[in-house]
């Protein structure tokens, strides 16, 4: 890390539980956190906590501050332009701050690569093709953030850890799963340090993918999470129709070096250790998820 790029102040947009684990370390390390959500009462007390809405324009301007991270959550009503969600609050959070921090974090999801699916593995310098909604929402968010606030863009694919156990709690419903479907995922253990790299590097990747070192069939990994429950994999989606994509994930660690978790097995070996949840198909203790 540089001594010259540690941020002194960061202010943390969205904050679920990426960011208060975020948070959570910069406090650690002597930091000013900053977080502003819609409902900021259940924010650690350590932090400044700023609630409020930025699909609608701020009452006060936001504080200065050296960094900031932006994990906006999607907009999940109904009705919702997911598209229009995301300008309405990137709009209110340019002009709310009294000036742009000199780093930027916008995190973002390899979902706006769900048009080129395909074995050929994907990396930073492959052009984003959006498919669905939701994916081109996202990116023009990330054109968007770069535009109005000179962000860099992290792009997590599926994130599981504590309290994301979603994968688990399928695997012992027994719920039906697309076996070939290829798929990328990111402990979030080490997407945090990602974060906090990016927010410590002098110089860090304008893209970053922040994928582990296992790209791999659902198939392959439901069935690994049911071998170490000593129960079997959830049955096969027939006829299979396969999909998703391959993404390659050198950068992130020539970034960090090491994982903590560099495939799914270690990540959910981590997981099931803890006796609360390694249980048969009685169930999993109902812990809230993001």
């Amino acid at each position: 890390m540089d001594a010259q790029a540690r941020p002194h102040s960061v202010l943390l947009i969205g904050c679920g539980q990426l960011g208060t684990d975020l948070g959570s370390r910069l406090v650690d390390e002597g930091v000013r956190v900053a977080a502003l959500r819609r409902d900021a009462s259940h924010l650690p007390s350590s932090f400044e906590r700023i609630a409020a809405d930025l699909r609608r324009p701020l009452e006060r301007p936001l504080p200065e501050v050296d960094a900031m991270v932006i994990t906006l959550p999607p907009d999940t009503a109904a009705t919702a332009d997911p598209a229009a969600s995301f300008r309405a609050s990137l709009r209110s959070l340019a002009h709310a701050l009294p000036v742009v921090p000199r780093r930027v974090l916008f995190v973002s999801s390899t979902r706006v690569f769900d048009g080129a699916p395909g074995e050929r593995p994907i990396d930073e310098r492959d052009a984003p093709v959006p498919a669905s909604e939701r994916a081109n929402a996202l990116r023009e968010a990330e054109l968007l953030a770069q535009d109005l606030l000179d962000a860099h863009i992290i792009r997590p694919a599926g994130i599981y850890g504590p309290g994301r156990e979603s994968l688990i709690r399928r695997v012992v419903a027994g719920t039906p799963m697309q076996h070939t479907r290829r798929t990328n995922r990111i402990h979030s253990t080490d997407l945090t340090r990602a974060l906090h790299a990016m927010l410590h590097l002098e110089a860090p990747p304008r893209i970053l993918h922040a994928v582990d070192q296992a790209p791999a069939p659902l198939g392959d990994v439901v069935t690994h999470i049911a071998a170490r429950l000593g129960i079997a994999p959830p049955p096969a989606i027939e006829p299979a129709v396969g999909g998703g994509t391959v993404l390659r994930g050198t950068p992130l660690t020539e970034t960090l070096g090491a994982l903590t978790h560099p495939t799914y097995r270690s990540g959910y070996d981590e997981l099931l250790a803890d006796r609360s949840l390694a249980v048969p198909a009685s169930g999993l203790p109902d812990r809230p998820e993001p």
